[in-house]
């Protein structure tokens, strides 16, 4: 994007109100921006052109008639498991390559009515399963700070249209840290809410029990803006809460006095990278500098979150998949089968990338006859302790402050003939979603490679407003969000073809 267009919500958001630039202006800038960065960075499937430009047109035929309100004109992205009517839904799967929903996600739909326009839908990992951007059937993502390594996963493609300045604001889901660890690697805001908060209503499910939409923008402020416009009870989603959704942009005073932030030692356990650590540490400096107290808190399960996630994550995806069969819609193998269950098969086979099927395999074994309690059971009442480790700890403090990743951004091939260590990557973020948590990760730092360092905050239950104003509070008092990668790409002096493409 250029340099004089506008890099967060906020700012287009006032400049649209100003009539300093239009949304029509914004969606083609921000559409060439995207030709002339997507050769390197791939972080979309699909570039919705005619629709971005027809939500602009309609957003200033809004502002016109005088309506007004923060997305109005702001373009975003959605990760492609989002159902959008009539622009095609892949999961990142050659399953679903072709498949068009003939309706819109709730999600999709609030955004709509909030005037958002929507200018491509996000790579990620094959059924959200990943966590490096890697599984994508239709290749992967790359890290906008260096094209050599991963986004993270699996929403990773929306973290890093959001870096890379494709989009103003993105949407992706978190199962186990799919938002907060692409935002750590990408150097963005990512927040994944509370389990229940956003419908997930037009979503296709990977872990029922553990999946969350949430957004991806630069700032605090922007996450918060998203966040009032999709969170909300929808009753066709029996997940979703009736809770009232809070003025969050109104709780960013950027104050954190009187805030009592929690450190649990098993965060900071051997394994961690010492620039980790370091930016983590001086980043609860900085909060006790603006005010807030910091005690020692114990989650003492904490080690056994990635066990027990891998259990009930894929016994769920070895259910929720069962449905991708050939007959009622996706990708039908073409060879012959004799039988009903061999054209499955075939269809399976052809369909599935290895790791869908690993988790698949995983959790189908785990939920068998002789297996069920020993793995399926066992692991759920690991859960119960997970969470009730964090009960516990909210007993003495607001929020809990951790590293988001024990590392940062690996290289693309570095991790994929190893399942454990790239499974260990979510070691500080599994946990969040066994309990149901919000949690949000901002940029915090650098590593000596110049990567993203992501700094991890979490709430209990519902209380997303205090989270984004500790979060809001420490962004006043750093910069590490305002800093962008180096520009990738060279400058393009239009459209590609294939940007115009809605689907395949």
């Amino acid at each position: 994007m250029s340099s004089s267009a506008p890099s967060t919500i906020d700012a287009a958001s006032r400049a649209l109100a100003a009539g300093e630039l239009s949304a029509t202006d914004l969606a083609s800038a921000m559409l060439d921006r995207i030709a002339a960065v997507e050769p390197t960075v791939h972080a979309l499937l699909t570039v919705t052109a005619d629709r971005a430009l027809a939500d602009a047109r309609e957003a200033d035929r809004r502002r016109g008639a005088g309506e007004s309100g923060p997305l109005l004109g702001i373009p975003i992205v959605l990760k492609d498991l989002f159902a959008t009517d009539g622009i095609r839904t892949t999961c990142g799967s050659r399953i679903l390559e072709h498949y068009v929903p003939p309706y819109d996600a709730d999600a999709v739909t609030r955004l709509a009515r909030a005037g958002a326009v929507l200018v491509g839908k996000a790579n990620m990992d094959e059924f959200a399963m990943g966590s490096s951007n890697e599984n994508s059937a239709f290749g992967p993502s790359r890290n906008p700070w260096d094209p050599g390594r991963v986004p993270g996963g699996s929403s990773g493609g929306s973290a890093a249209a959001v870096a890379a300045g494709e989009c103003l604001g993105a949407l992706g889901t978190d199962t186990g840290g799919s938002i907060r660890l692409p935002a750590s690697y990408c150097g963005v805001t990512g927040l994944k809410p509370t389990y229940g908060r956003v419908s997930r209503y037009g979503v296709t499910a990977y872990a029922s029990s553990l999946d969350q939409v949430g957004p991806f923008a630069h700032t605090v402020r922007d996450v918060s803006v998203l966040l009032g416009a999709i969170a909300g009870h929808d009753p066709r989603d029996s997940t979703s809460a009736p809770q009232p959704v809070p003025d969050y942009v109104a709780a960013l005073t950027g104050d954190v006095r009187g805030l009592r932030f929690g450190i649990p030692a098993e965060y900071f356990a051997d394994g961690i990278a010492t620039a980790v650590e370091k930016s983590v540490r001086e980043a609860i400096e900085t909060l006790r500098g603006l005010g807030a107290t910091v005690v020692d808190v114990s989650l003492p399960h904490t080690s056994y979150g990635i066990a027990a996630y891998y259990l009930i994550a894929t016994a769920e995806a070895s259910s929720n998949l069962a449905r991708y069969d050939g007959v009622k819609y996706g990708h039908r193998a073409k060879r012959g089968a004799d039988e009903l269950l061999e054209m499955y098969r075939h269809t399976r086979d052809e369909g599935f990338g290895a790791e869908v099927k690993r988790r698949i395999l995983l959790g189908t074994y785990a939920l068998s006859a002789g297996y069920y309690d020993a793995y399926y059971r066992k692991a759920q009442k690991v859960r119960t302790l997970v969470r009730n480790d964090f009960r516990r700890a909210f007993e003495t403090c607001d929020l809990i402050l951790t590293p988001t990743s024990p590392g940062t951004a690996f290289r693309i091939g570095e991790k994929v003939a190893d399942p454990l260590a790239m499974y260990l990557s979510d070691v500080f973020t599994v946990p969040t979603n066994l309990a149901g948590l919000p949690g949000l990760s901002v940029p915090c730092g650098f590593d000596e490679a110049g990567l993203p360092i992501g700094l991890q905050l979490l709430a209990p239950p519902f209380e997303e407003a205090d989270l984004l104003r500790a979060g809001d509070a420490y962004q006043r008092a750093t910069d590490f969000h305002e800093r962008r990668p180096a520009e990738i790409g060279a400058a393009s002096g239009g459209r590609s073809e294939a940007s115009e493409q809605q689907s395949a």
